[in-house]
């Protein structure tokens, strides 16, 4: 199924540029105006101003960040900042992390991967997309010719054939070794040994990939491929552009940490807010939970992951009232939902809540107001932006486990947007791939 290669590699020279700890940067995705300033005073050459450099008010077509991040690129190139592996690889990474007080270790095989059109069902996604980001990317794949960030990619590796060939390399010296700012470390080895090479490639042939994180990327690449496609007299399906960089990563490693994105809304009227409780009750089965009382997140956490239940928890409609909710009559929900999607997608907790409390209770879809969402990843900080006032009612869900995603992807359905959040994201700058 999945075609996947070694590449040569293009890497920060640590000769030229010292500390790379100072160096990588996060993907273009989750890079705030406060972060992106930050990065640019970090270091000089740090990889900001490739995967996501300044907006200038007085940008044009001749010069805008595009262009900016192509020469940018050019000029490390030619003065040695950048290097280009001579020998193509597959490059091995072992990216270290601390949640919640405990260290992981997330092992992911950074390749390129034949592009492929998803009714193919080689690639398989699991999340909408929107068209500004894509229209970013796409722009900086035709002013770069480059895969600046990996897309994170998942495969089963049932009989662990892959995870025993890599093992192989942990004794030898990474080409790559450094921590980060934010706590985290990295190993890359370079695998080069053709026989290994080849019977890891080898592996993939009966295997499709499942998209974790990077579904923009992806299909900006598929954009971009068929861009170039269109202006080629020929094209034979080994030109560079026919590839997209990735980084592979078993369903069943421990360090795939997939995080709940909660939804944070403000604006909302009064009186849209004040009926929202007796509107729930005609879908809801309601339980309150003092949010002080102790013991009360173990309590959450065992009532989100009962069984077959579908179940959410909303805060901020009843002082300090934790409100369980669950789903009374599934049938009704369901025929609220878009009928093209699978029941597996309509018994999901992000399912219900933006298709039936924002959108049918709150009437967010045709709403005039101008109401704000937000998504957060860390419950009791999505609750404290409640009691802060900085937001008026917090929908918190339960993370989406990988089983889930693989059914979703097999059945031809994407969840909603912003279901799920891989954590950490994969960082940027650390070997990515040119495609000329």
């Amino acid at each position: 199924m999945a075609e996947i290669h070694p590449f040569r590699g293009v890497r920060y020279n640590r000769s030229k540029v010292g500390d790379l700890s100072a160096l990588i940067c996060p993907p273009y995705d989750i890079i705030t105006p406060q972060m992106e300033e930050e990065l640019y005073r970090r270091s000089e050459y740090n990889f900001i101003r490739i995967e996501h450099g300044h907006q200038l008010p007085q940008d044009s077509a001749a010069d805008n960040k595009y262009i900016r991040a192509a020469t940018t690129l050019e000029q490390w190139l030619k003065q040695g900042v950048l290097i280009t592996d001579e020998t193509p690889a597959i490059y091995l990474h072992d990216h270290y992390f601390i949640y919640q007080g405990r260290e992981y270790r997330r092992r992911g095989l950074t390749v390129r991967v034949r592009l492929e059109e998803w009714h193919r069902m080689i690639v398989r996604p699991h999340e909408g997309t929107l068209a500004g980001p894509k229209g970013d990317r796409v722009s900086l794949l035709g002013a770069l010719k480059a895969n600046t960030s990996p897309i994170l990619a998942m495969f089963k590796d049932r009989e662990r054939q892959v995870s025993s060939l890599l093992a192989m390399k942990e004794s030898d010296k990474p080409i790559i070794s450094l921590g980060s700012y934010a706590g985290e470390r990295h190993d890359v080895w370079a695998i080069t040994e053709p026989q290994v090479v080849s019977k890891i490639c080898s592996l993939f042939n009966e295997k499709p990939l499942y998209l974790a994180d990077g579904h923009h990327r992806y299909e900006s690449a598929l954009i971009y491929l068929r861009e170039r496609r269109a202006c080629s007299s020929s094209v034979s399906g080994g030109e560079a552009f026919n590839f997209v960089l990735m980084t592979l990563v078993d369903f069943a490693d421990p360090g795939l940490i997939i995080l709940p994105p909660h939804r944070l809304l403000r604006g909302l009227s009064t009186s849209n807010l004040s009926s929202l409780i007796n509107k729930l009750k005609s879908f809801f089965d309601i339980e309150e939970l003092p949010l002080g009382i102790p013991g009360v997140e173990q309590q959450v956490d065992a009532l989100l992951a009962s069984g077959d239940r579908i179940r959410l928890v909303l805060f901020g409609l009843k002082g300090k009232q934790l409100l369980v909710l669950e789903l009374r009559d599934f049938t009704a929900a369901s025929k609220l939902m878009p009928y093209f999607h699978s029941e597996l997608y309509k018994r999901l907790d992000v399912s219900v809540v933006d298709h039936i409390i924002l959108e049918e209770l709150l009437g967010l879809a045709s709403s005039q107001e101008e109401v704000r969402i937000a998504y957060n990843y860390d419950r009791e900080d999505a609750i404290s932006k409640v009691l802060d006032e900085e937001y008026q009612l917090a929908c918190i869900l339960s993370p989406v486990r990988t089983e889930v995603i693989k059914a979703i992807a097999d059945a031809g359905d994407r969840m909603p947007r912003k279901a799920t959040y891989f954590y950490p994201k994969l960082p940027s700058g650390l070997v990515f791939n040119r495609l000329v």
